[in-house]
């Protein structure tokens, strides 16, 4: 799960050394062992504190040991495609059938995914974009849009995720709304989002990567002494909808696509 260098000795520094057995492992040694060995979790230990845990997983955490086998994964949800009932999934996701394929809209652009899971649209093709769809299209469950929003940490197994999810989608966007003021702004017009006037922030708007999972980017610039802000916000019904690890990878994506619009707005 870790790096070589994470030691069982560099996860127990971190627990409460309690031994309290909450973990049901006899000692925080152990569970140390056994988050190192890859058969448990941080988020495992009820007592650790969640910030902690965050900056722990990404110090050390591989950026690319999750992100690997990417095309393996898409093999296996392509796979699924071929035997969905796109007419019973399709109004469920918010999407819409023609002929035998379905057809999503993703910030304002409809992609077309065939039942070999095969994509086109009329918009230039994001590489990134098939693996997101193709989970959107083939998960278990689905529901609706609750309006209730929460932070990435708060998305069940989003703990696990928070350390790659600030150093790969929070950080980059805040340092490119630092250096190109009216970027966050100029989105709204270009994928079809929202500014909100709700959310005390400078900019806050909301966008549509996919029907049902809507993103509330809140952006705060620096004042005097004060840092700019920048946190991402998700419906509280994104994880019925997507699994987290597509979650991550749509908005990891996304920032990588706004920072070329940046370069070509410069």
């Amino acid at each position: 799960m870790f790096k070589a260098a994470c030691t069982p000795l560099d996860v127990y520094k971190i627990l409460p050394q309690s031994n309290c057995g909450k973990c049901q492992l006899p000692s925080c040694l152990a569970f140390a062992a056994a988050i190192v060995a890859g058969s448990r979790r941080l988020g495992e230990c009820p007592d650790l504190d969640q910030d902690i845990a965050a900056e722990f997983s990404g110090r050390y955490q591989k950026p690319g040991l999750k992100e690997e086998n990417q095309a393996e994964f898409i093999d296996k949800l392509q796979a699924k495609m071929a035997a969905l009932d796109l007419e019973r999934v399709a109004p469920l996701i918010g999407a819409t059938v023609k002929g035998e394929s379905i057809v999503v809209n993703s910030l304002g652009k409809d992609f077309v995914l065939d039942r070999r899971g095969r994509m086109s649209s009329e918009c230039h093709i994001i590489p990134w974009v098939l693996a997101p769809l193709l989970s959107y299209i083939t998960h278990k469950t689905h529901a609706e849009i609750s309006g209730n929003w929460i932070s990435f940490r708060e998305i069940p197994g989003g703990i696990e995720w928070q350390g790659l999810f600030t150093s790969r989608c929070e950080e980059p966007l805040r340092r490119l709304a630092d250096a190109n003021p009216d970027l966050l702004t100029d989105l709204i017009g270009l994928f079809m989002g929202k500014a909100v006037d709700w959310y005390e922030a400078d900019i806050a708007l909301i966008l549509y990567p996919l029907p049902k999972i809507p993103l509330l980017i809140c952006y705060q610039g620096p004042e005097g002494d004060l840092h700019s802000k920048l946190t991402i916000f998700f419906d509280a019904s994104c994880s019925t909808n997507l699994h987290i690890k597509s979650i991550y990878t749509l908005c990891a994506g996304l920032v990588q696509m706004f920072a070329k619009i940046a370069e070509h707005h410069r």
